[in-house]
C-alpha cells in the first residue's frame, strides 16, 4: 500500500482484497480521525463485500491485478471525502456507499456531484471516463440508471466493473498521478477567491475556467497599459451572463501586481494607489469585508461601497482620488441622478444633479495624467428604483465631462449602437464579452433554461434544457413541502461542512409569511449578510445560512452565490392563464419612479434562480393560485421531491 495524506488507503487490486478487513480500517480510521462509531461500523459492513467484488473481478480479468482501490479520497482544497475510487480499465469509477435499501435523491445528486467535479477540475479525468455508482449497500443487483448515476446493489459491482468496455489507449491510471496535489484544482466561490487573492495575490489555475475569463483580463490589461503610455483616458465595459465570471475579472484586475508600476506620483509627494474596487451591491461589500476582516481595516482596504466612494468624492471637487484604475462592479444597476439624490442629498457639501457614472467619470477626470475606469455589465439584473436607466447613463457620463475628446469607450460589439452617433470614439472588442458561466460548474445551458423559463417557452422546450442540466450535474428539484426541501439540503450536504446553502425569496410576495418565511422588508433588514453567508452551523449566534432560518431577498443574494439556494416561490410572480403576472406583488413606497414593475419582477427571479452553483430547490407553498406556477415548473423540468 501506498501511504497518502490524501486518502485512507490505496492499493492495487490484489493486496486490498488479501489485506484482513480490519487492517484496512484500521487504516481508515487513522485518516479519519473524528470518525464516530457510525463511520466505523459503516467500514466494517462495507469492506468485506467490495473485496469479495473485488476478487471476483480478478478471477476473469487478467488486467485487473493493475487496477487500483482507493478509498477515503479527500478533494484536494475541499473538505469533502468519496468513499470509494476504482481506478479500473483506463475509467475512474466513484463508489458512493450508503447503508439502506433505497438511496434518496439527496444520495443520487450527491454521487454526481464528485463526478461532475473529477470531470471538470482533475486534469487526470479530462480524458478519461468518469462513472458514478450509488450503491445502496442493503440492496441486490443492477437497479436503474438516472442521468448517468447507476444505481445497484454491491453484489452488481464486478458484473459493472466487468462491462466497462477497454481502451488500450488509456492503461489504468496509477494512484500516485490521480492523488497529486495539483491535479485537482476546483472553482473557487468568489469568497474564496478573494480570499485567495488577498492571501496569495493570485488565484488557483482552474484551466477551463481561465480559458474563459483570461481573453478579457489580457484585453483590460493591454487597454490599461496603453492608457498609462499615452496619457490618455478609458472606459472599459465588460458584459457577462450571469455566473460568467465578470466580478472575478474585476478581482483579479484589481490585484494585479503590474498595476504597481504604472502609478503617477501625486504633485503633494503623496504616493498615488494603482487601483480600487468598488460595489453598489451591499450585501457584497458585507460579505466581502467580513471574511477578509482579519486582514485588518475590517477589510475595507479590498473592496468599497460605491455609497461611500460617491458621498467622499463628490462632497469635496477639489479632493482627488488615489487611484488610477476605478472598478465599478455590475455597472449596468449604476444610479440615476434622481436616486443618487435622494441617498446624498443629506451629506454635507453634495450637489446634485448628477448619476453614478456621472461622478465616477469626473472623479476620473480629476487622476492625473491618465486612468481607466472598468464596468463590470450583467445582463437583466436590474432590480432597484433607479436602476432602470440603464448603460446609455454611462454615454451620456463621458459626452458630458470636462474633456470627453480625451476619453475613449471598450466594450463589445453588442454594446456599439449604444454609442452610434456619440462624438466619444467606441472599440469594438468581443474579448470584453464573457458568455460562459463558470459559476455553476460549467453547466452551459442554465442561462438559456432561465430565460427561456422566465419569457414563458413551451415546457417542452424548457424540460430539454433540464434534461441537459441535469447531465451537467445541475440538478432543478421541487417541493410543496418546505420540510422535505430542507430535508433534502440537509442530507445532499451533510457530509460537506463548507458547502453553503441558504433560503432565499422575493422581497415583493404578500403571502410568503404564512409559510414561515419571513421575506418582509423588517426581517431581511435584520439579516447579517456576512456571517449568513460564511458562518457554519454551530457558530456563535446562530446566523448561517445553514440554519434556513432567515431569508434573504434578491436585495441580499444579487452579486454572491451558494452551492444551493432553497428558493421559496411567491404569489407576486405567477403563471395565470398561460403568462407570468404580477398583480399580487406589493407595491413600490415610490412607485411613480418604476418604469416597469412586472420587468423588475422577472428580473428578480432570474437572480434568484442564478444563485446556486450545484442547483436550485423551489419550496412551491400549497396554495390554489400557484397550481398553474407549479405545474408550469414540473413540466419545464424541476423534479418533484418526495
Amino acid at each position: 500500500m501506498g501511504e497518502d495524506p490524501r486518502c485512507g488507503w490505496n492499493s492495487k487490486f490484489p493486496l486490498f482484497q488479501s489485506t484482513s478487513s480490519r487492517f484496512i480500517r484500521e487504516s481508515l480510521s487513522a485518516y479519519v480521525q473524528d470518525a464516530g462509531p457510525k463511520q466505523v461500523r459503516a467500514w466494517d459492513e462495507s469492506i468485506p463485500p467490495l473485496q469479495s467484488e473485488v476478487g471476483e473481478i480478478l478471477d476473469v480479468d487478467k488486467s485487473a491485478p493493475d487496477y487500483s482501490t482507493i478509498l477515503e479520497y479527500t478533494l484536494p482544497m475541499e473538505s469533502r471525502r468519496t468513499d470509494v475510487i476504482f481506478l479500473a480499465k483506463g475509467s475512474v469509477v466513484v463508489l458512493e456507499l450508503k447503508g439502506k435499501l433505497t438511496p434518496s435523491q439527496a444520495d443520487i445528486d450527491q454521487a454526481a456531484a464528485y463526478v461532475r467535479d473529477l470531470r471538470c477540475y482533475h486534469q487526470e479525468c479530462a480524458d478519461r471516463p468518469v462513472l458514478a455508482l450509488c450503491v445502496p449497500m442493503k440492496a441486490r443487483g443492477y437497479i436503474s440508471c438516472h442521468h448517468d448515476v447507476h444505481i445497484l446493489g454491491p453484489d452488481a459491482v464486478d458484473r459493472f466493473i466487468e462491462g466497462l468496455p477497454s481502451d488500450p489507449g488509456l492503461p489504468p491510471l496509477i494512484p500516485k498521478a490521480f492523488l497529486a496535489e495539483t491535479a485537482y484544482r476546483p472553482l473557487p466561490t468568489l469568497v474564496q477567491a478573494a480570499r485567495e487573492l488577498f492571501n496569495n495575490h493570485e488565484i488557483r489555475p482552474i484551466h477551463r475556467a481561465r480559458a474563459a475569463t483570461d481573453p478579457a483580463v489580457f484585453k483590460i490589461k493591454d487597454i490599461i497599459y496603453e492608457a498609462a503610455a499615452e496619457r490618455s483616458r478609458e472606459l472599459i465595459l465588460l458584459t457577462g451572463v450571469p455566473g460568467s465570471g465578470k466580478t472575478l475579472v474585476g478581482l483579479r484586475t484589481v490585484h494585479a501586481h503590474f498595476l504597481d508600476d504604472l502609478v503617477v506620483p501625486r504633485e503633494n509627494g503623496t504616493p498615488g494607489a494603482p487601483a480600487v474596487f468598488l460595489s453598489g451591491n451591499g450585501p457584497l461589500v458585507e460579505v466581502l469585508q467580513y471574511e477578509l476582516r482579519s486582514a485588518g481595516g475590517g477589510g475595507k482596504a479590498f473592496v468599497r461601497a460605491v455609497k461611500d466612494y460617491v458621498k467622499r468624492y463628490s462632497s469635496r471637487p477639489g479632493l482627488v482620488p488615489p487611484e488610477h484604475v476605478l472598478i465599478f462592479d455590475e455597472a449596468q444597476r449604476a444610479f440615476d441622478a434622481e436616486q443618487v439624490l435622494t441617498k446624498h442629498g443629506d451629506v454635507p457639501g453634495f450637489v446634485g444633479g448628477k448619476s453614478e457614472p456621472e461622478h465616477f467619470i469626473e472623479f476620473a477626470g480629476r487622476i492625473p495624467e491618465w486612468c481607466a475606469v472598468i464596468g463590470l455589465i450583467g445582463s437583466g439584473q436590474e432590480i432597484h428604483i433607479g436602476e432602470e436607466a440603464g448603460l446609455v447613463q454611462w454615454r451620456e457620463a463621458v459626452e458630458g465631462s470636462a474633456e470627453p475628446e480625451t476619453w475613449t469607450v471598450y466594450g463589445p460589439p453588442q454594446l456599439r449602437e449604444i454609442f452610434e452617433g456619440s462624438p466619444v470614439r467606441f472599440e469594438e472588442t468581443s474579448t470584453l464579452s464573457l458568455d460562459t458561466e463558470i459559476r455553476f460548474h460549467l453547466a452551459e445551458d442554465l442561462h438559456q433554461f432561465v430565460n427561456q423559463l422566465l419569457k414563458g417557452e413551451a415546457p417542452q422546450a424548457n424540460a430539454e434544457l433540464a434534461d441537459n442540466l441535469e447531465k451537467q450535474g445541475y440538478h432543478l428539484r421541487l417541493a410543496e413541502d418546505r420540510e422535505i426541501a430542507e430535508d433534502y439540503l440537509r442530507e445532499r450536504y451533510a457530509e460537506n461542512p463548507e458547502a453553503r446553502f441558504g433560503l432565499v425569496a422575493s422581497s415583493k410576495d404578500r403571502d410568503l409569511g404564512k409559510f414561515g418565511v419571513a421575506n418582509d422588508y423588517q426581517a431581511t433588514k435584520r439579516v447579517r449578510y456576512g456571517p449568513w453567508y460564511s458562518d457554519t452551523e454551530d457558530a456563535p449566534g446562530g446566523y448561517s445560512c445553514r440554519l434556513l432560518n432567515d431569508a434573504v431577498t434578491e436585495f441580499g443574494a444579487q452579486g454572491l452565490e451558494l452551492d444551493a439556494v432553497l428558493l421559496a416561490w411567491g404569489t407576486d410572480f405567477m403563471r395565470e392563464n398561460g403568462s407570468w403576472t404580477n398583480r399580487k406583488a406589493r407595491g413600490y413606497m415610490h412607485r411613480a419612479r418604476v418604469k416597469d414593475p412586472f420587468q423588475l419582477r422577472l428580473n428578480s427571479y432570474r437572480v434568484l434562480l442564478t444563485r446556486g452553483r450545484d442547483g436550485t430547490v423551489v419550496f412551491i407553498p400549497p396554495l390554489p393560485e400557484l397550481n398553474e406556477t407549479r405545474e408550469y415548473l414540473q413540466n419545464s423540468g424541476f423534479r418533484r421531491l418526495d
